[in-house]
């Protein structure tokens, strides 16, 4: 589990990268938790977000990143889905405001849905756990 102090910064203060603590926090209790639930091996971060210079993003962009594809993928199919998808946002609490979601996420999130893919937005990473414990628990 996570200490309060991970996920904050000192009394008063917001965390620099909220994002980046909610990401670590969840791949800590993905390795946590694999030895129960061992597809949670092929979870993955997609790390399209950040701040790049020119050169580096259009380097990146040259070689097939897209803006706004989701966070984490989870290639395991359950239920009716071919695989989930993650948009994961820090917490309104991290940030003092609801977290925003991209025109360019949205889209992402739809196409991948119409695709057959479970896509969803997440606040925090303990809404990405609850939302992968739902997911791995449907009929293989």
């Amino acid at each position: 589990m996570i200490g309060g102090n991970t996920m904050r910064g000192g009394a008063g203060t917001r965390p620099r990268h909220p994002e980046d603590a909610h990401q670590k926090a969840l791949f800590d209790w993905v390795a946590a938790a694999s030895a129960q639930l061992p597809d949670l091996q092929y979870l993955m971060h997609v790390p399209n977000g950040g701040r790049r210079g020119k050169l580096e993003a259009a380097r990146l962009k040259a070689q097939g990143v897209r803006a706004g594809y989701p966070d984490l993928v989870l290639d395991v199919a359950r239920g009716e889905y071919h695989g989930l998808r993650i948009e994961l946002k820090a917490t309104r609490m991290d940030l003092g405001r609801k977290p925003e979601v991209s025109t360019a996420q949205r889209s992402w999130l739809t196409r991948l849905q119409q695709q057959g893919y479970r896509a969803v937005v997440c606040e925090g990473w303990l809404a990405a756990r609850e939302e992968l414990l739902f997911y791995l628990a449907l009929e293989v």
